[in-house]
């Protein structure tokens, strides 16, 4: 190696390294050589699609629009003799182009050297792919994805372009060895594009700084949430506390974008990173709740140490816990019994009553059905008999026995206990002498044994009275 060609060598890769970032430009540290990935800025709303006969299901109909593709990578080495006499030695892979189009662009750098023949020309390779890729391609929109398989790069190779062809996939077409399509299927394709789509658009965001419309504080993209379908941007402490107070009571349906009237949801993810694991798992619990709650087909089981979500099925009332392994009816949530009506409890007898005396024909058919005709009967007749007798008697002061005067004095006997007591205070009486409760001047009820009555010993009301 000349004294000269050295000095060029080191001046272009030390001046490659200043003009640009560390993604874009890496020098190999053990020889004179180097990586170059080029970033290709594509015009708005550049789609993409694969229409690949082969492809499997999930690929056959995909079509998006991007703003990123993967770059295309230069992997070079300086030959001794650059660059008086030889050009560097490289190969060109790209994920999206395939190996004819990158065939195609290897051409062009051997062009390029020709052109500037003992002139460094790495500079110029850069730009011609970073500028003038898609114009010399002619990649438009909507750009097909084609996919040939995955070739090992080959790193020290001629580099004339009469002595660097091979076979293709495609035998009617010849491409440079130094092209490869470093992608082994359509779905990888795919999933890589979006992927690096996704990533570098949030580098972007992060890059950029945003005005929150909740605390009115401008700040950087990586200290605030994007919402993707909406756009709307809001700093990350505002949304926490935000999200945070709607978790704690239990709405977790939602956690949306704090705009008005905006429907955009969070993500779990973005949920996740805001507000930290603890909250985290109310969140993805609640939710997981909720969703088997809107479920039909879906109880849980009724021990309250268990709990666990029991698929139904169509038509049929039982239940079996995979968990506990208890069967019960899906109606009462009591132990399985099968044909038989579901038995209820006082407080349920209760509730039944009022929801069937509220409810429509076509409710009451289902309550029946569900229930039985004869329990709901008895629930109706017990609360028509329980209003009866709370207008109409009084319950024993010692054994709560209902008690109804239908005439004489307001000295009273118990049918049950045989007990005295007065009508008016309900107060029990002396069964030596009851009246004395009526007799002794310093009794509420003194001179009352006869109050309510009329001279035949009917019952009467005070109003009548004043009538």
């Amino acid at each position: 190696m000349s004294s000269e060609d050295s000095e060029s060598q080191k001046d272009e890769l030390l001046a490659l390294a200043s003009i640009f970032p560390e993604d874009e430009f890496k020098r190999e540290e053990t020889a004179q050589g180097g990586e170059m990935r080029v970033c290709l800025e594509l015009p708005s709303n550049f789609k993409i699609f694969l229409n690949d006969e082969a492809a499997d299901i999930l690929t056959k109909s995909f079509e998006d629009t991007v703003c990123y593709l993967p770059p295309i990578v230069l992997n070079f080495e300086l030959p001794p003799d650059y660059p008086s006499t030889s050009p560097p030695i490289f190969t060109l892979s790209c994920k999206w182009l395939s190996p004819k189009q990158l065939s195609q662009l290897c051409q062009r750098l051997d062009e390029l050297w020709e052109e500037n023949v003992g002139s460094v020309v790495l500079f110029a390779w850069m730009q011609f792919l970073k500028e003038e890729t898609l114009d010399f391609l002619k990649v438009e929109s909507p750009y097909k994805l084609q996919v040939y398989g995955y070739r090992t790069p080959i790193r020290k190779l001629s580099s004339h372009k009469t002595d660097a062809c091979s076979a293709s996939a495609n035998p009617k077409e010849e491409t440079d060895i130094r092209a490869i399509q470093d992608v082994e299927s359509s779905s990888a394709l795919i999933k890589f594009i979006l992927d690096y789509n996704e990533a570098q658009q949030k580098k972007c965001f992060n890059s950029k700084s945003y005005m929150c419309n909740i605390c009115f504080s401008e700040k950087l993209g990586s200290e605030c949430t994007h919402f993707k379908d909406c756009h709307h941007v809001y700093c990350n402490c505002c949304l926490k506390d935000y999200f945070a107070i709607q978790i704690k009571d239990g709405q977790v349906h939602a956690l949306n974008c704090p705009e008005p009237e905006c429907s955009s949801v969070a993500t779990p993810a973005q949920v996740k990173d805001l507000v930290g694991e603890e909250l985290f798992s109310r969140y993805d619990r609640l939710l997981l709740q909720s969703t088997l709650d809107l479920m039909a087909d879906m109880v849980y089981c009724p021990r309250p140490s268990c709990e666990t979500p029991v698929m139904q099925e169509p038509g049929c009332t039982m239940g079996i816990c995979t968990s506990c392994q208890y069967a019960f009816c899906t109606l009462c949530k009591m132990t399985y019994h099968g044909v038989s009506p579901c038995k209820m409890t006082s407080e349920k007898l209760i509730t039944l009553r009022d929801e069937y005396l509220d409810t429509d024909d076509i409710g009451k058919h289902f309550l029946e059905k569900r229930y039985g005709k004869r329990v709901i009967q008895k629930a109706v007749e017990e609360m028509e008999s329980q209003e009866w007798l709370e207008k109409n008697s009084k319950n024993c002061p010692r054994c709560a026995t209902h008690i109804q005067k239908v005439d004489g004095c307001n000295k009273m006997t118990c049918s049950g206990c045989m007990q005295y007591f007065c009508w008016l205070c309900m107060n029990p009486l002396s069964r030596g002498n009851p009246y004395t409760h009526f007799n002794n001047p310093s009794s509420p009820c003194f001179n009352q044994l006869f109050h309510g009555t009329n001279a035949d010993g009917e019952l009467w009301d005070s109003e009548d009275e004043e009538d």
